[in-house]
Order: structure tokens, then sequence, then C-alpha cells
């Protein structure tokens, strides 16, 4: 028998496979035809569907982790750069991480048409394998299992580092703040914003009596000597309390908190952690 018919057919058969997967794949799709990647709302990434943040919302996120030209951003799931640009629009170094190389594709091209590449860059990667250290603010729109997931690593950032979610929490990590825009936005209208608080908890000596101090992220309960503390909390590196008719205010810089005493006896405190 020829093996002619046999090869003839096996071609046939690649070929017919390789124009389904064409037609399946928007990818090879746009590539054979030349086109320029457009994103669809909705459309399946590694961990999440792409859905833009209403440009609304990333100007309120950006104000209210109060962005500056000394800021560093990193937008964690950057889609098509919007909040990047809009970030280094206001003067910020920021990057976009985003596991789509297309996107990055496009958020490189996006910046390029903003005039903003030497602010704003983009890698292909994935979020969890990047090292958010250097970061004073951290953006993000992921979906709450993934928020969780990051969540050990955000509370182990430098205290004063801003984080601002659209929409999803940290579950009982509860936000700073909260913001929900009405006008140019119709969906995914809110901001969510934590400031990483210092890890405080544990006995601190202040002048002869015993400070205990125990954290549920950036609330504080405890007591000094037999009093029960009121009203304690954690904003990055500031943490306050009452003590009877007493406000401590002060700031934690490692082992060592210094502030001022308003109301009882007034005057400037410092503690020092004990010895564990």
């Amino acid at each position: 028998m020829s093996l002619f018919p046999i090869r003839c057919f096996v071609f046939r058969f690649v070929a017919l496979a390789a124009a389904v997967l064409i037609a399946a794949s928007p990818t090879l799709a746009q590539q054979g035809a030349g086109e320029v990647f457009k994103p669809q709302v909705g459309q399946a990434g590694k961990d999440v569907v792409w859905v833009p943040t209403p440009d609304a919302l990333v100007a309120t996120m950006l104000d209210m982790a109060k962005v500056t030209p000394q800021d560093f951003v990193m937008d964690l799931g950057s889609g098509d750069g919007r909040t990047v640009i809009a970030a280094a629009r206001r003067g910020a170094r920021a990057v976009g991480i985003e596991y789509n190389p297309e996107m990055v594709g496009l958020s490189r091209r996006n910046a390029t048409a903003a005039g903003v590449t030497d602010r704003a860059t983009f890698q292909n990667a994935d979020l969890f394998t990047i090292d958010l250290s250097k970061a004073q603010v951290i953006t993000m729109f992921l979906l709450p299992s993934i928020n969780m997931k990051l969540r050990p690593t955000l509370l182990n950032l430098r205290p004063g580092t801003r984080i601002v979610s659209n929409t999803f929490t940290l579950e009982d990590w509860e936000p700073d703040a909260t913001q929900t825009v009405g006008d140019g936005c119709s969906s995914w209208c809110t901001a969510l914003l934590w400031i990483v608080p210092a890890k405080v908890e544990g006995t601190w000596r202040l002048a002869d009596d015993q400070l205990v101090l125990k954290q549920q992220f950036q609330m504080l309960s405890g007591s000094l000597g037999s009093t029960t503390l009121a009203a304690g909390r954690v904003r990055g590196d500031e943490i306050s309390f009452s003590v009877g008719a007493a406000k401590y205010t002060g700031r934690v810089d490692g082992n060592t908190i210094k502030g001022t005493i308003t109301g009882g006896s007034g005057g400037a405190f410092t503690a020092a952690r004990a010895a564990r």
C-alpha cells in the first residue's frame, strides 16, 4: 500500500489542528494577523480574571495613599498599566507586576503613549515571587483569596507602607480608611487603605512601670502598671493609647518608643522593650 494517502491524511490533520488552535487562541490569531493585542474584560489570567479599575477609583486610591514624587509604587496584577501610569504622572516611580506577557507589552505601549517610561516600568512575573520590601505604596485589585495569601508578606513590610485595594478586603485586618467613589464610577468603586503597623506586642519598661501591649494588627490593648489601656492604636511607626486621663503618643524605633503625654502628669516618656 502506498504511504502517500497516509501522509496526506496526517498533513491535513495537523493543519486542521493548527487552525483550531489559532482560532481558539486570541494570542496566536492576533500574532498571525499582525494585530495589536487588545484585552477583553473578564479574560482569564493566572489567578484572576482581568477587570480594569475605573480611572476615578485609581485617582482615589492614589489620593488615599498620598502618593508623592518621593514614593515607589508597586501595582500587583497591573493589567493594562493604568494605575502605574497614573502614579508616574504624579511624579512617583512605579512598577507593575503582571503575569500575562501580552498585558505587559500593552502596558509598556500605554506608558510610552503617556510619556512616562522614565518612571513607569512593568515586569512579567508572578506577584508571589516579587520582593515588595522597597515599596512605599502597594496597590492591588485581586480576589480575597489572593489578598489573604499575600497578607503575611504585607504585614512584614516596613511600618508605614501604604496598601490600597480596590473593593476586596484583608478579612479581619480592618482597613484604616475606606472611601467609595460616586462620580465617574459605576462598579468596583470602593478603595480600602491599610498602613502597615509596627510590631509592638510584648512587655516594655516605662519609667518605674511595666507597659504590656497586646496587638491585633493596628489595634492595641493591654495595661500600664495596674491600669488598663484604652484607645490603643498603631499607625505605621506612630503609636497612641490612653491610660486614665493621660494620652500617650509616640514613635516606635525598634526596641524604643519615645513620645509625649498630654493630660495627667504630662511631659515626655520613653519605653524600652524588655528582654525576651
